[in-house]
């Protein structure tokens, strides 16, 4: 398969005997109030066969069908999560990775359609992620639930990650019977969000992409690892990865984190604002995403959304409040607070003011000049970086996103790696703890990163809280140059009480994320050497941006 505009690399991938597949076996089988058809053959426009599981009520009728789209395999597998992702829930053996549990759904009266996509596990094809042919191919398998004999014509998308992902894409092409969405925490740029934060390439999910759930085929896969490090910019290959978000118009209840930092947080919030349905909802929580997915609670708030816009149900959706939120305290601590629009209308952005001479932060400009500098490249050393605290002489509230303006230079090399971290540190001085990467429970409050050569911006998009930068050239810099850079820190919302502080750290490797620990995600091909200097006071406006909510 290839590109007009690009040549797509493949790689033969593993065999589904390695992955827990029980094998093909096309049939029909009765259980717990549902007929189950195992391996049914969808055939797409182009003669492509894909193999789905059909979970439906044991009652004929005819019902709404909800589809998930992701390559783990329809069959599941066993344990569905880890033990540190605090899934507490009975979920039944029929539920599969990041997917909803088909026996709670058919006895809700709904059709649960497992697909595995072309060229995933035993469908014909080749596998690829996120491309225009993935994307028709769930549009086609969309339009045949809606017309099938025990459908209502009413299909849902719903699912967590990749099953969030797919949905953005799915939902731009409109198909006629693609009647609500439910993307649940979902990147929406692959470029900045996943695959290179600030320009700096990620490391470790991405290798990890070949020997996860994304990779077992007859057939061959895309070889995406191959392909990001072909397209180290962002270009037209990654551009073929994003949806036109404007281009969905399909009702929608949208749920992010704040804790998905480095990979959901971001795309998930851009969904919401980007899309153009006139029907959407955003619920916005602070903890370990599988784990919410599963909750009773939001399991009913899923039935109320899918009622209403699949059954024609008036439910509690009509006083659902546009968006709703949680502002934390500290980890598995917060209180959800309804709003009308997200980013909050009254915020204050607020600059504070970095000073590199005593490692504080104030609100007022400094007059005097400074530095602070610190080895770049020594990762083993948590010393080696840049602190500045701000304590809080009253409670205050940021809920929104952050913006870090450095002055910076690369002392010996001609780039910079930066990482940034925001961590709440309490009365006592210690660093209070996050839920954080899904499975962590000890993370920061929020994430910045740029590679300097990828500073420049893009003037029409960037806004003055949240910088977008264009990432497709490299401006190295010069021996002795200071430069003034922009990053963009993802969103967060945080309550600081009187006596504590916000901590700004700055460094030149992951924070909050080392190799040797249970690694989400990791930066190993960065680029400094020597040390990063950087500038405060006088003519070197350094701050942060600070997304301030009035209080009341």
């Amino acid at each position: 398969m290839t590109d007009e505009k690009f040549e797509m690399l493949f790689w033969q991938g593993y065999p589904p005997s390695q992955g827990k597949y029980p094998g093909f076996n096309p049939h029909t089988e009765k259980a717990r109030g549902m007929m189950i058809e195992r391996d049914f053959a969808v055939t797409m426009a182009d003669g492509i066969k894909i193999y789905v599981d059909i979970f439906r009520p044991e009652k004929e009728g005819k019902y709404p069908v909800l589809v998930s789209w992701g390559p783990y395999g329809k069959h599941g597998r066993s344990p569905l999560y880890a033990p540190s992702a605090d899934v507490r829930h009975d979920l039944s053996e029929y539920t599969v990775f990041e997917a909803a549990d088909p026996v709670y759904w058919c006895a809700q009266g709904y059709v649960i359609i497992n697909p595995d996509p072309r060229g995933a596990w035993n469908s014909e094809g080749d596998l690829t992620f996120f491309t225009d042919q993935e994307a028709k191919d769930c549009a086609e398998l969309i339009e045949w639930a809606g017309t099938q004999s025990w459908s209502n014509g009413k299909v849902g998308m719903y699912g967590v990650s990749y099953l969030a992902w797919s949905q953005w894409r799915v939902a731009a092409l409109n198909p006629p019977h693609l009647a609500a969405i439910n993307p649940w925490e979902g990147v929406s740029d692959f470029y900045r969000e996943f695959a290179f934060h600030g320009g700096i390439p990620e490391t470790a999910f991405v290798a990890r992409l070949r020997d996860g759930g994304w990779s077992y085929t007859t057939t061959r896969v895309e070889d995406f690892a191959g392909m990001y490090l072909r397209h180290p910019l962002f270009d037209d290959y990654w551009a073929s990865k994003n949806a036109d978000l404007s281009k969905i118009t399909v009702p929608a209840f949208i749920v992010a984190s704040w804790s998905d930092q480095g990979l959901h947080t971001r795309g998930t919030l851009e969904g919401f604002k980007q899309i153009a349905s006139k029907d959407k909802w955003l619920m916005v929580h602070g903890k370990k995403k599988w784990n919410v997915f599963h909750e009773q609670e939001n399991l009913e708030r899923q039935r109320q959304f899918f009622d209403k816009f699949l059954k024609g149900i008036d439910s509690e959706i009509k006083n659902w409040p546009s968006v709703t939120l949680e502002i934390r305290r500290r980890y598995g601590v917060g209180s959800f607070r309804n709003e009308n629009e997200w980013p909050l209308a009254r915020t204050q952005y607020t600059k504070l003011f970095l000073n590199a001479s005593d490692g504080k932060i104030s609100n007022s400009p400094l007059e005097k000049e400074a530095q602070a500098r610190y080895i770049a490249s020594d990762i083993g050393d948590k010393t080696q970086n840049a602190q500045f605290d701000f304590e809080f002489d009253k409670r205050t509230e940021l809920t929104g996103y952050m913006k870090l303006r450095l002055w910076v230079q690369a002392a010996g090399s001609d780039d910079m790696d930066l990482f940034v971290a925001i961590h709440k540190i309490d009365r006592s001085g210690k660093t209070v703890p996050f839920a954080f990467c899904w499975i962590h429970d000890d993370g920061p409050v929020a994430l910045g990163w740029l590679r300097v050569s990828h500073r420049e911006l893009d003037e029409e998009r960037s806004t003055p809280y949240q910088p977008y930068h264009k990432h497709q050239r490299e401006m190295k810099l010069k021996p002795g140059e200071i430069v003034p850079v922009e990053i963009e820190i993802w969103p967060s919302s945080t309550l600081f009480e009187r006596g504590e502080k916000l901590r700004v750290i700055v460094q030149g490797s992951d924070i909050d994320m080392y190799p040797g620990q249970i690694a989400t995600y990791l930066h190993m091909a960065y680029v400094n050497r020597g040390e990063h200097v950087i500038y405060t006071g006088g003519k070197y406006d350094s701050y942060l941006l600070a997304p301030v909510i009035p209080a009341g």
